[in-house]
């Protein structure tokens, strides 16, 4: 039989409860590699990034990245996570073209850290924890770029190149336990996750975790079960989604595929599944492996490794304000609501609105510019908010010229366009383009003469106590200085003018 139809999402839920399991790659930010002294620079020409060891030469031998294990020791505490007294690697055996020696060394039985949770806060300000099975040590692979396909992808490619600069990278697997009872809310739940450990990867400075980069990738694991019944369903596999719209589009899509599938009378089928970004659709890889194919062993070239009690109770200590906890901080701090700072969160505006404040700007004013003018500008360009060419610093600049009146906004948005384009600081651009408001007697004077000589029938409605009236002649003025009066100096002058009270 072939299934062809969609199950709805509400269906779906009407008749199973998703399972999920979320498993995370994150590339460390260290210097070499995680077994060998290979740089780890991002760009570099293919293969030049390589020695016998990551390419896994007969005779070389693996060193652990001290910084590597460091690392996922800090991230295991920051995940509430028991360290292990003892652990060591394992070897991953299987066969693809851009795994050079063939196996992959990583952890297996053995994760350097267990059995931990990461609370999650949903949008409606729920928390949901999720539990956390393991986080271990691995290496990355290769890159395989596949040429001659309609699809960027191996099926239909006429051959294939292999740049093996990635192989080694240092990689923390993180790995949830299975995730029951989130419903409907599971896609949320799934992309809060993987948002909530971003932050907390960040906070950390282990990575930059930047998923378009491919610096974070996470695999879900999706399955179903009947209402009331325990035994979990069949489950697939999506592997490396990329972003955190994505790892909630493939939950939705795989529970509303595997719905599908059941409906029509058919079983679902273990396997890896690709994501399309286009779609929000997957569709089948290979069939999954369990763990006893990849034939784990212990890494002979490895020594254990054996964190010292001493040593990972001072990382405890020297941890960072942990990123919900900063964020309910902040939160009471600047005076909004859970949504507000939400809607921070979604624009990733959060650190750059904390630097503008921390630079002399009023919260209400950095997350004005922030949340308003830049993130327009960042949508157009289809970059980060703190990929645009302008410091916190010179945001808080901006507010402060405002605040002191010698800007008003629509100029502040034509003093930060400069300095997007390179015209220099908020202060140079407002000399260069002459930016500042009009607000000296003399000029600003004229130009309310001229707007009330030019507009009688206003002024007259005015003098007959049609205050509100004084507006047209405000925009009359503002014209005339071409944006740059002071609107409220000049309502004050037009009133005088006329001899009405405002």
């Amino acid at each position: 039989m072939t299934v062809t139809e969609l199950v709805s999402f509400e269906d779906a839920l009407a008749s199973y409860d998703p399972v999920m399991g979320l498993e995370v790659h994150v590339e460390l930010g260290t210097k070499t590699k995680m077994f060998c002294g290979c740089a780890t620079v991002v760009g570099a020409d293919a293969n030049t990034q390589t020695c016998p060891v990551c390419l896994g030469l007969p005779g070389a031998l693996p060193v652990v990245n001290a910084t590597g294990v460091e690392s996922a020791v800090r991230i295991g505490l920051a995940l509430n996570c028991t360290i292990a007294d003892w652990c060591r690697f394992a070897r991953k055996n299987y066969f693809y073209p851009d795994m050079p020696k063939n196996f992959q060394t990583s952890q297996y039985d053995e994760p350097i850290a267990f059995q931990g949770y990461l609370d999650v806060e949903l949008e409606d300000g729920e928390v949901f924890r999720v539990e956390i099975e393991r986080a271990h040590m691995e290496e990355d692979t290769g890159k395989s770029t596949h040429i001659g396909g309609a699809t960027g992808r191996i099926h239909g490619a006429s051959h294939s190149l292999l740049d093996y600069n990635r192989a080694g990278i240092p990689l923390i697997e993180i790995v949830t336990k299975p995730i029951t009872g989130a419903g409907a809310r599971a896609p949320e739940v799934a992309r809060a996750y993987v948002s909530e450990l971003r932050e907390l990867i960040r906070a950390l400075g282990v990575s930059e975790a930047r998923m378009e980069r491919g610096q974070m990738r996470c695999d879900v694991n999706l399955s179903l079960r009947p209402h009331g019944t325990e035994t979990f369903g069949t489950r697939s596999e999506t592997k490396n989604v990329n972003s955190l719209r994505s790892v909630e589009r493939a939950v939705r899509s795989e529970i509303q595929r595997h719905a599908m599938v059941l409906a029509a009378g058919e079983k679902i089928v273990q396997e890896t599944r690709h994501f399309y970004e286009d779609t929000g659709t997957t569709t089948p890889g290979r069939r999954k492996e369990e763990a006893e194919d990849y034939r784990y062993f212990p890494e002979p070239d490895l020594v254990p490794v054996a964190p010292a009690r001493e040593w990972v109770e001072k990382l405890r200590g020297n941890l960072p304000e942990l990123p919900r906890v900063r964020r309910g901080r902040l939160r009471e701090e600047w005076g909004i609501s859970a949504h507000e700072m939400q809607s921070v969160l979604n624009a990733g505006a959060l650190d750059p609105v904390t630097a503008t404040i921390g630079a002399g700007a009023e919260p209400a004013a950095a997350r004005k510019w922030w949340m308003g003018e830049l993130a327009r500008r960042a949508n157009e360009q289809g970059v980060e908010l703190a990929e645009l060419p302008i410091t916190p610093d010179q945001v808080a600049r901006v507010a402060a010229l405002v605040a002191e009146g010698a800007l008003n906004d629509k100029l502040a948005r034509q003093v930060i366009e400069g300095v997007l384009a390179g015209e220099g600081g908020p202060d140079e651009v407002v000399e260069r383009r002459g930016l500042k408001i009009v607000s000296d007697e003399g000029a600003l004077g004229a130009a309310v003469d001229e707007a009330i000589a030019a507009n009688p029938a206003v002024a007259e409605k005015i003098r007959g106590g049609k205050v509100a009236a004084a507006g047209a002649l405000v925009g009359a003025v503002m014209k005339a200085t071409r944006g740059q009066a002071d609107a409220a100096r000049a309502r004050q002058l037009i009133l005088e003018r006329l001899g009405v009270s405002g």
